[in-house]
């Protein structure tokens, strides 16, 4: 009887829970997250230079390879757009590392990407936000530009 009385309880309580769940696609500015800048000052560094969509950057020398940045953030009590700008900058900054780790300077043709779809821009960026998580993937390349050059 215990038992039954158990397995009722659970069946009504997943019953309580929302049969669709969400998941919204949003443009965001770029430069309104990378505003943010001081709040994540930790995260973001000027040693290794981001370049977005078709942005023109410096000669390029080398290119070292394309890699791609995926973060997630929870999205509790923020706007969507907060919780995608944090999960925004996380994503550039891991690209950071990478650059960094593999010896280049910068990363160029930064672009979004969602589940297969790939959005260049040098103004937005795409984020996917569900009921809990926001999240951001990026994708670029990373080089080593000449300095000085153009």
């Amino acid at each position: 009887m215990r038992t039954k009385l158990t397995v009722t309880f659970a069946l009504l309580a997943l019953g309580a829970v929302p049969a669709e769940a969400r998941d919204d696609k949003h443009m965001f500015p770029i430069k309104a997250a990378l505003g943010k800048r001081e709040q994540y000052k930790e995260k973001l560094e000027s040693d290794i230079a981001l370049y977005f969509g078709k942005q023109k950057t410096p000669v390029v020398e080398k290119r070292i390879g394309e890699y791609t940045s995926n973060k997630k953030t929870n999205g509790f009590n923020k706007s969507d757009q907060e919780a995608c700008d944090i999960a925004f900058i996380s994503a550039a900054a891991a690209l950071q590392d990478r650059a960094r780790r593999e010896g280049g300077n910068a990363v160029i043709n930064i672009h979004s990407v969602y589940r297969n779809e790939n959005v260049a821009s040098e103004s937005e960026y795409l984020c996917g936000s569900g009921a809990v998580m926001s999240g951001v993937a990026l994708r670029g390349t990373v080089v080593t530009l000449a300095k000085g050059k153009k």
